[in-house]
């Protein structure tokens, strides 16, 4: 799927910094991998992708600072656009809804909730439900076309109180986030004690990354500032202060496809592989390979606020 970029700045234009690691702070890092932007923003960029020689997180450095990372999304950026449906017709089988406490007319924060569509379901199954969004656009939106209770922003926000939430969900956000270890500090003093949080995120420890390379759909650089595997996001968490219950490999066959997609497009292009590659069967068998590996490009943690 390609896209269509708004204004594309020049990168001059683009304010950068070195960051030390967001999990441990340290500051010795070796590069893992360098990759060109798979979005038209900024023309002629590339960015490197260390890993921390102290606890192994995976993280982009140097990166664009808070000021410039919105230059690299595009105005019909995929998390932003409107859903073709609302899937009312999972109401009565959501499995995340299974994942979370059936509490009635709890309250639920999702963060990063993009184009409100996980918002809507859960408000569908009885949540009293809150969005948070960095994009002002699309905030107005959700409250404007959707009736949804929306804020624009990030963690720690001033209109959000302690303990106010019995769940806090990230869906492929966290990794967007220059400052993830206090994101997830400030979600715990959301939840209520005993409250779920749920973070999914891509794994760069994964099948998908490793076939794939710099064509790997969920590496995403720039946008994609922390990459995490299991080991560094149960860390993360344990070090936010929340008690990890257990982490869980997610099949995504669709990346799978976008990236050989991707793939087709560079120089270590196979007709074969990625023609094969793109198909629904033999992506779905790559997937379910990767699960049953544990070697998924996703992962979902669910932790508790003791």
């Amino acid at each position: 799927m390609d896209f269509v970029a708004r204004d594309r700045p020049a990168a001059a234009t683009v304010e950068w910094e070195e960051s030390n690691c967001p999990l441990c702070d340290g500051t010795s890092w070796a590069p893992l991998v360098e990759a060109a932007d798979p979005l038209p923003t900024v023309d002629g960029l590339w960015f490197m992708v260390v890993r921390c020689q102290e606890c192994g997180l995976c993280f982009t450095n140097p990166r664009p600072g808070p000021h410039s990372i919105g230059k690299f999304y595009p105005g019909d950026y995929v998390c932003y656009r409107r859903a073709e449906a609302t899937r009312r017709r999972r109401k009565k089988r959501d499995p995340l809804a299974r994942l979370l406490p059936p509490q009635g007319q709890a309250r639920l924060l999702d963060f990063g909730c993009g184009a409100g569509e996980f918002l809507c379901r859960m408000r569908d199954l009885g949540w009293n439900v809150t969005g948070l969004d960095f994009s002002e656009e699309v905030v107005a939106r959700l409250r404007g076309e959707l009736g949804l209770d929306a804020l624009a922003g990030t963690l720690p926000h001033p209109e959000l109180a302690d303990e106010s939430f019995e769940a806090v969900t990230m869906w492929q956000a966290l990794e967007h986030v220059h400052r993830p270890l206090e994101v997830l500090c400030a979600a715990r003093r959301l939840l209520t004690s005993g409250g779920k949080l749920l973070v999914a995120v891509p794994n760069i420890d994964s099948f998908p990354y490793q076939w794939f390379g710099t064509s790997w759909y969920a590496l995403d650089v720039p946008r994609h500032l922390t990459h995490f595997t299991p080991p560094t996001l149960r860390l993360m968490l344990q070090r936010a202060g929340l008690e990890v219950e257990q982490i869980r490999m997610v099949r995504h066959p669709g990346w799978i496809r976008h990236s050989a997609r991707l793939l087709a497009r560079g120089p270590r292009a196979t007709p074969l592989a990625t023609r094969v590659l793109t198909t629904r069967l033999v992506s779905g068998l790559a997937g379910w390979y990767s699960y049953l590996c544990r070697k998924s490009d996703c992962i979902l943690a669910i932790a508790t606020r003791p």
